[in-house]
């Protein structure tokens, strides 16, 4: 005797197609919530996924300097040169050439500031690019009209020059000073 699996007939099939085609009217069907929306045109690629269309993913990128409602670019540039600048600092101190010399700090500094004004005139130049507006999308739905013009994108430049040299200095300070905190936290 063979254990065969007895095959649905024709008639079964169709049951089964017509119940599956009936079940896209069903919005409560849960093969019909669909994961991803188009947000806009699709040929570019702005869909709207749990990720991106989230309460908290559109809160925490619209809390960014570069989309925070109210900053001029100068500001913004501020801010997104402060936190370039101290965190850059760390990989050229620690990980570059002269790092197991009494200078790698200084040289982790002088790296760090030398890539700064390389970024800062990277920025100039994209200034004098004419660029385009920024971009709407499901997770910016209104981007700073000031980084439409060169003016705009020179004072984040400028901004982002002052901010990376500070940002930079401050963990100059606290990695050269480490000891000194320490101490100073223990008693």
């Amino acid at each position: 005797m063979t254990n065969r699996m007895k095959l649905p007939s024709l008639k079964v099939k169709k049951i089964m197609v017509q119940a599956i085609s009936d079940s896209k009217n069903r919005p409560s069907d849960i093969r019909n919530r669909e994961v991803v929306h188009i947000a806009g045109d699709p040929q570019n690629g702005n869909l709207a996924t749990p990720i991106n269309a989230s309460g908290f993913t559109k809160a925490f990128i619209n809390n960014l300097p570069a989309y925070r409602k109210g900053l001029s670019p100068f500001r913004r540039g501020l801010e997104v040169g402060m936190a370039h600048g101290y965190w850059l600092i760390g990989p050229f101190a620690k990980l570059g050439p002269l790092r197991d010399t009494d200078v790698a700090n200084l040289a982790g500094l002088m790296s760090t500031v030398g890539l700064i004004v390389i970024l800062t005139i990277s920025l100039s130049l994209y200034a004098s690019s004419n660029p385009p507006e920024p971009t709407q999308t499901i997770t910016t739905p209104a981007p700073d009209a000031a980084l439409k013009t060169q003016e705009g994108w020179n004072e984040y430049g400028s901004g982002f020059l002052i901010g990376g040299i500070g940002g930079a200095a401050f963990a100059y300070l606290l990695i050269s000073n480490v000891e000194i905190l320490q101490n100073l936290f223990n008693g």
